[in-house]
């Protein structure tokens, strides 16, 4: 088994990009330019690499590889972008990988490309690249071509020989739980071997609620491989796991006027299996709340006055300053209940929040967050 902490190293030691491996400071699926460049890179990365393994490392600076990390991304539903967009569509899979001199909430992504050994292009038009562009790698450069001969493999041995020297042992199994237990000691931290082979770890802060225990603060490490799988400092979740299977149930705090309850969002679970070989299953449980248009009409009004006086750069009164903190979150209850113009708000206020305070821009971060999982989906 892999070791990502490791292969991630491997690659950023061969210096310069070439036609198996591409490193980002970050992407941004949210917009379609953003959207488009990454369909670009996994387009050409795939077609580059017809027989092994292409992967993009992100969360790494272009000029001289220092690690500085990005945020959390636990969009399991990037294969539906993908299959969406590209012909042939390759098998991507997207990965948190966390290093020790990283802050808690940063890890870096790993994306990994397995082509299916077909030509893959554009589906349809997105940002300024049209339907049916196809893309290869020339050189650290992702550029439309046209091709007329059987795309060669150059890459194989070179991409084995750093898979190879990535494979995890025992050592750096049991430094991951050690370091793991060590650094969650204030959240609980737990351990189980699933099939006498997989170590997960996971830690978190109880919260009896009746008959029934939640667990915020949450961090969920598969150790063989140093992937994060779960991570949040805001939401809840239920936890439960059998010999066989690791399950992770999401909940969200939504409501109005102080009137707030927890919904469950997403059930995650993690199956192991004998053959050394695990799947996850990641399945929306979402039922949005309901609640009466007049209020909301009400609430949204609020919402839009507040913008308005950022945008002017006004100061706000303290009933303001307090609904601020609850703008992200009603503005996205506003678009559950079909106020579609919503989102346009809340992805126009992005810049005044991230100006405004760390704490609202966090609380943006999460209503983002489930947006977009309720989009995917």
């Amino acid at each position: 088994m892999i070791n990502k902490r490791l292969l991630i190293k491997n690659l950023l030691a061969h210096n310069d990009e070439n036609s198996f491996y591409d490193k980002k400071r970050r992407i941004n699926i949210s917009h379609k330019e953003g959207k488009a460049k990454f369909l670009k890179h996994v387009c050409a990365l795939s077609n580059s690499n017809p027989k092994n393994n292409s992967y993009i490392v992100i969360g790494v600076e272009d000029e001289d590889n220092n690690i500085i990390g990005v945020d959390f991304f636990d969009d399991s539903k990037i294969q539906n972008l993908i299959n969406a967009y590209l012909s042939n569509p390759p098998i991507v899979q997207y990965e948190n990988i966390p290093f020790p001199h990283l802050p808690d909430n940063k890890v870096v992504g790993l994306v990994t490309i397995r082509s299916i050994d077909k030509i893959t292009s554009l589906r349809k038009n997105i940002w300024k690249y049209y339907g049916g562009s196809v893309f290869f790698r020339d050189g650290s450069m992702s550029m439309p071509k046209v091709f007329d001969i059987e795309i060669k493999d150059v890459n194989s041995k070179l991409v084995s020989a750093i898979e190879s020297h990535s494979q995890n042992n025992i050592e750096h199994t049991l430094d991951g739980v050690f370091d793991f237990l060590n650094t969650r000691q204030d959240f609980n931290p737990q351990y189980h071997v699933f099939k006498e082979y997989f170590v997960l770890c996971w830690s978190g802060l109880k919260k009896p609620v009746k008959d029934e225990i939640f667990y915020s603060r949450v961090d969920i490490k598969l150790i063989n491989e140093q992937v994060r799988l779960f991570y949040s400092t805001l939401d809840e979740v239920s936890i439960s796991y059998d010999d066989h299977s690791f399950k992770i149930i999401e909940y969200v705090n939504l409501g109005l006027q102080n009137s707030y309850k927890y919904y469950p969002l997403e059930e995650t679970v993690i199956n192991f299996s004998n053959n050394v070989n695990y799947n996850i299953e990641t399945t929306l449980i979402f039922d949005a709340p309901q609640f009466d248009k007049k209020v909301l009409h009400h609430i949204y009004n609020t919402n839009n006055s507040i913008l308005e006086k950022l945008k002017k750069g006004l100061t706000l009164n303290k009933i303001e300053t307090q609904d601020l903190k609850n703008l992200p979150a009603t503005y996205l209850i506003c678009y559950l209940n079909l106020f579609h113009e919503a989102v346009d708000k809340l992805q126009e206020a992005k810049p005044y929040l991230k100006n405004y305070s760390d704490e609202v821009y966090t609380l943006y971060k999460e209503s983002t967050r489930i947006l977009r999982k309720v989009k995917y989906s």
